[in-house]
């Protein structure tokens, strides 16, 4: 009777170790399968080129007009230095690229000839997402000191 009695204390015990095991396991593989989602940012590369500032380039400017519409240009031609080339990409977080591609001509440090690739008519959209990136951003840059930490004036700093 005392054996019943112990073995099905130890069968209680069992049934109870297995039922925490078996828990832990199927939280572990719910939490494995879940996806919350990761802050994405968009990734900008190379010279902004826009319709507005491509529209200013004339064919006779010289090449510092060009630079101070268009900056310096990402490639210049290795065995050339007569032909600039312009290069943007945009790589949207969640889905999407685009890409602007100019190149500019020159001959006796004019401008002479211009090509243009890509969309240049879509407007581009730099601001965040609402509800994206950190929260409750303090509203200037400093770090507080530790009280005791500051220092005072005439006292050198070791």
């Amino acid at each position: 009777m005392i054996d019943r009695i112990h073995d099905s204390e130890e069968q209680a015990q069992m049934q109870k170790l297995m039922k925490i095991v078996t828990l832990s396991l199927t939280l572990t593989l719910v939490t494995g399968c879940s996806y919350l989602g990761v802050y994405k940012r968009d990734l900008v590369q190379g010279n902004l080129v826009t319709q507005d500032a491509v529209s200013q380039l004339q064919p006779g400017m010289s090449r510092s007009q060009v630079k101070a519409i268009m900056g310096s240009p990402l490639l210049e031609a290795p065995f050339s230095d007569d032909e600039w080339d312009y290069l943007f990409r945009l790589d949207k977080a969640y889905g999407g690229v685009d890409k602007r591609r100019v190149t500019l001509s020159f001959e006796n440090n004019r401008l002479v000839d211009m090509s243009m690739s890509g969309d240049f008519d879509e407007a581009l959209d730099f601001t965040a997402q609402p509800g994206m990136g950190p929260d409750n951003m303090p509203e200037d840059d400093s770090v507080p000191l530790r009280p005791g930490n500051a220092p005072t004036v005439g006292t050198p700093i070791e």
